[in-house]
């Protein structure tokens, strides 16, 4: 196989998996050790997410086939690609946390869906809550309406108890007087 040959086969194999990732986060390497390095692919691929390093020309072309145009600017320097495919939060989540204790990892851009987010937009979607957390609060939303409703209901009932006591009450003393 021919040098170009293996080119255009790697150029395509990054164009599938940016166009079936949900988020690619782009991170610059240097420093890490090759053990920190292990560490960071065992998390992320506990999670699903797949770490690659890449070559910045080749992914520069599976870019622009894959229609992420805007992604040039982060690639500069060595570059690493983080592709999540089931949660987008995850692997910037997993990656912020890492680089927290990593300062030699650095996140510089990526892409969400097919929109260019730089490394602040995607710190703030690091400080998402977890999907399982948003679900509990809409159904929490969801259940707080009923539970209220219930409460006006049980209170009215337990209001008319009260009613209906002061009135045997009333009743039992006035024969208890006679």
């Amino acid at each position: 196989m021919s040098s170009r040959a293996i080119k255009e086969e790697k150029v395509l194999e990054i164009k599938k998996d940016l166009e079936g990732s949900k988020v690619v986060v782009l991170t610059d390497y240097r420093g890490l050790t090759v053990t920190q390095i292990s560490a960071l692919r065992r998390m992320l691929s506990e999670e699903g997410v797949k770490y690659k390093v890449v070559k910045n020309t080749l992914t520069l072309l599976a870019a622009k086939k894959a229609g992420l145009e805007g992604l040039e600017q982060y690639l500069q320097g060595p570059t690493a690609i983080a592709y999540g495919y089931d949660d987008p939060v995850t692997p910037v989540k997993l990656l912020a946390k890492f680089a927290k204790r990593n300062e030699q990892l650095s996140i510089k851009g990526g892409a969400l869906e097919k929109n260019i987010l730089g490394k602040d937009e995607l710190r703030r979607l690091s400080e998402l809550p977890s999907k399982e957390v948003l679900l509990a609060r809409t159904l929490g939303n969801f259940q707080a309406p009923l539970v209220g409703f219930v409460n006006v209901l049980q209170g009215s009932i337990r209001n008319l108890v009260y009613v209906l006591d002061a009135i045997k009450e009333k009743k039992e003393s006035v024969l208890t007087n006679n």
